[in-house]
């Protein structure tokens, strides 16, 4: 079946907030059967994926979302690879997962995620940022290569490892600017929400 790829003029990119979690549920309900797949690393039921986005805004690391005309179409997580980590310190090594809908790819949604993912783990202490994901999943391995990701095939799966610079007082400083621009974001232009619980 031919996927028909929308003309994208503008996506916005913010940190999703608690209040949010409807349009994660929305979002992760859209997805076709191969992108959630992909995202899950398996086959997942519609009851997992509302288990899941239930607590995904309030589970420890952060999630970014891409936005076009209100709607999210594109959404990044960061969480970390060891417990105890805080909202502002992740510790060393932190895993990445990415999604987009199919008919948002190719827009250069997943590369402005990926940056967003990259930027907040090196202010967030993380040295190692992996990103893990089926082996045929092109989309994922192709964004992960063109920001410098080390990819090793194990089986059915690939990882891949981004070394982080550290962080610069100018960065840090850029990054509360940012994080403060994104809680605007939400509260001034709320995403739509469509899934009642």
């Amino acid at each position: 079946m031919a996927v028909r790829h929308l003309a994208v003029s503008a996506h916005t990119v913010r940190r999703l907030w608690p209040a949010d979690r409807n349009a994660v549920l929305d979002y992760f309900l859209r997805l076709d059967p191969e992108a959630r797949a992909n995202r899950f690393m398996g086959n997942v039921s519609e009851a997992g994926v509302r288990a899941y986005a239930a607590q995904a805004l309030t589970a420890e690391g952060v999630m970014y979302g891409a936005f076009v005309d209100g709607d999210l179409r594109g959404l990044a997580e960061l969480r970390p690879m060891e417990t105890g980590s805080s909202p502002y310190i992740l510790g060393p090594r932190a895993e990445a997962a990415f999604a987009v809908e199919r008919a948002f790819r190719r827009q250069g949604i997943g590369a402005a995620l990926f940056a967003r993912i990259a930027r907040a783990a090196r202010h967030r202490g993380v040295v190692d940022l992996h990103v893990r994901c089926l082996s045929g999943n092109g989309p994922m391995l192709r964004l992960a290569a063109k920001h410098g990701a080390a990819l090793q095939r194990a089986g059915t799966e690939t990882e891949g490892a981004l070394h982080l610079a550290r962080p610069t007082p100018f960065s840090l400083w850029y990054e509360s600017i940012a994080e403060a621009f994104d809680f605007t974001l939400a509260v001034s232009f709320p995403s739509r929400e469509r899934v009642t619980a």
